[in-house]
């Protein structure tokens, strides 16, 4: 068994070689002139739209990657930026839980961004491209299998003019020259569905690419930019924080050189000095303006009741001292509504983190 198995195995070889030997000498025929070539202009022109699209599709390939390697580079790089911030983020400033819970956010978008990429545009992308090796190689076997039916073509005709009939030889060339056909006509036929449809196919790809590309990319700067906003509030009262501690430092600073110069006036003279003319002593509610800090425009008195209806509203009670601040941006401010934080609050906790809007025709200024 083993003896015939190699005998079939040596005559197949031997086939292939004998083929290949009347291909080139047939492609050698054809290109001087001395045997005609069967011309498929219609089928050149699919091969054409193949090439191109194998070329297209490879280039966008490469360019996608290209982006995902600059996602993952500023997903880095944001990463890098996040956690300098928290590190330099002492505990006790204000949301300081806050900001480390925004950087893990970030980080996760980011991630879940470029596996989102990899996941509905990259891998639909490399599945489309996969199919053109397969094809490509089947447009190089139609390339044989034509030559081969130039040849039995070529090989029939010859014996039909030769001088002596040899009806045998003519039957068998006839018979080469009909499987030789039939085995091209199969090719070429599936490859003309296949390359028609393929060729349909790029559309899809397209849509489908950067469909996902935008969608992924609309809902990731989407979410973003809420954690950037809460990022930038939390900055906003921190600065808040900063200047309200500025206020108790220059208050107290105040407070000290008033001391020292009531205890010079007391050493100086025995009769205390009497205000000047037309000075008119100032009458405070709670606190002095001195104790304010500097970003109090001024206090107004609530004349009555108003219950806060959301919770950027202050709740008021009738008599409530309330400082009114100015707004962080003057075009979220409303007509008749003022921005502000209850006296009460400044003074027991020295910040203006409470702050909130309420109605101005609620108030009286003092």
């Amino acid at each position: 068994m083993a003896e015939v198995g190699k005998g079939v195995n040596a005559g197949k070889l031997a086939s292939n070689v004998q083929k290949r030997i009347t291909r080139a000498q047939e492609k050698v025929l054809q290109k001087l002139g001395k045997a005609d070539e069967t011309k498929d202009t219609a089928f050149e022109e699919e091969v054409a739209k193949f090439n191109k699209q194998l070329a297209d599709g490879s280039k966008l390939q490469k360019d996608f990657k290209a982006y995902l390697a600059a996602v993952k580079t500023m997903h880095e790089c944001s990463k890098r930026l996040q956690d300098c911030l928290a590190e330099m983020y002492d505990p006790e400033w204000f949301g300081k839980e806050e900001v480390d819970s925004i950087a893990e956010d970030t980080d996760l978008l980011w991630q879940d961004f470029h596996q989102n990429l990899v996941d509905n545009a990259l891998i639909s992308m490399d599945t489309y491209l996969a199919q053109f090796p397969d094809i490509k190689a089947r447009i190089a076997k139609r390339e044989r299998k034509l030559v081969d039916f130039d040849s039995a073509r070529h090989h029939f005709a010859s014996i039909q003019k030769g001088k002596k009939k040899d009806e045998a030889k003519i039957a068998k060339a006839e018979e080469d020259l009909g499987r030789a056909q039939k085995v091209f006509e199969e090719i070429n036929y599936e490859l003309q569905e296949e390359l028609n449809t393929l060729w349909d196919s790029r559309v899809g790809l397209y849509v489908n690419t950067f469909q996902s590309v935008a969608g992924l990319e609309e809902k990731f700067h989407r979410d973003m930019g809420k954690l950037n906003q809460n990022l930038s509030d939390i900055m906003t009262k921190l600065d808040e924080q900063r200047l309200a501690k500025k206020g108790v430092t220059t208050a107290s600073t105040g407070k000290s050189e008033e001391a020292a110069n009531h205890n010079l006036s007391e050493s100086g003279s025995d009769a205390p000095k009497s205000p000047a003319k037309n000075e008119t002593p100032t009458v405070t509610n709670g606190s002095s303006d001195a104790e304010l800090p500097p970003s109090v425009l001024y206090k107004v008195k609530a004349l009555h009741d108003y219950g806060a209806t959301d919770s950027d509203e202050l709740d008021l009670k009738a008599g409530d001292i309330v400082l009114v601040l100015p707004f962080a941006n003057p075009d979220d401010q409303d007509d008749g509504w003022l921005m502000g934080v209850k006296e009460s609050h400044w003074l027991q906790n020295k910040n203006l983190l409470a702050k909130g809007v309420f109605p101005e025709n609620f108030t009286q200024k003092l």
